[in-house]
């Protein structure tokens, strides 16, 4: 676990820096609406990272393979993470917001995912659930996952919204999360 949660502070790191460079927000959700996103997911980020009395079990083996799976997933996901970053560029942000010069991005992994930066959090916490094979593990993605479900649905209507019928032709074109599934 101290491996899987080196990443997540050198991930922290990234993308702190990375935020640095985005264009302002001109509109932006409610500050409730981020509070909550952002209380849901560091609680979950928590619960994934920190053993929790009575969810100490293990629902895998403690196996070094097992381990090390999970580190590798937690990896690739970082690696899609930061890709989509990169292609969002200065249209990236943290709360839902439409910035100066706001553009659809459709190119690197948005040609075939609409929120691949949601892709990679999810991969890298099944990364680290895998890593740990605890219970709280499992717990802290499924908070997690609910951050990411919340979060997407209101994109999703905030992009339909701010892009019409380009947005629609992409959700046709494109998967929210993960290929072939959803």
């Amino acid at each position: 676990m101290f491996v899987s949660g080196a990443l997540w502070l050198v991930f922290v790191a990234y993308w702190g820096a990375a935020a640095q460079h985005a264009a302002r927000p001109e509109r932006t959700e409610s500050r409730a609406s981020r509070r909550f996103h952002e209380r849901l997911l560091n609680s979950g980020l928590l619960v994934l990272l920190l053993p929790i009395p009575g969810l100490r079990g293990r629902f895998l083996p403690a196996a070094v393979i097992v381990a090390v799976a999970g580190i590798a997933i937690q990896v690739l996901a970082g690696m899609l993470a930061v890709w989509a970053r990169r292609h969002l560029g200065r249209n990236w942000s943290g709360a839902i917001s439409v910035v100066e010069g706001h553009r659809l991005v459709r190119s690197g992994p948005y040609r075939l995912l609409r929120h691949p930066i949601y892709t990679a959090m999810l991969g890298m916490s099944a990364g680290t659930a895998l890593a740990s094979g605890e219970w709280h593990a499992i717990v802290g993605m499924a908070l997690v996952v609910a951050a990411y479900w919340r979060k997407i649905r209101l994109e999703e209507r905030h992009l339909g919204q701010l892009f019409g019928e380009a947005y629609d032709d992409y959700r046709r074109a494109s998967w929210a999360l993960i290929p072939g599934l959803f």
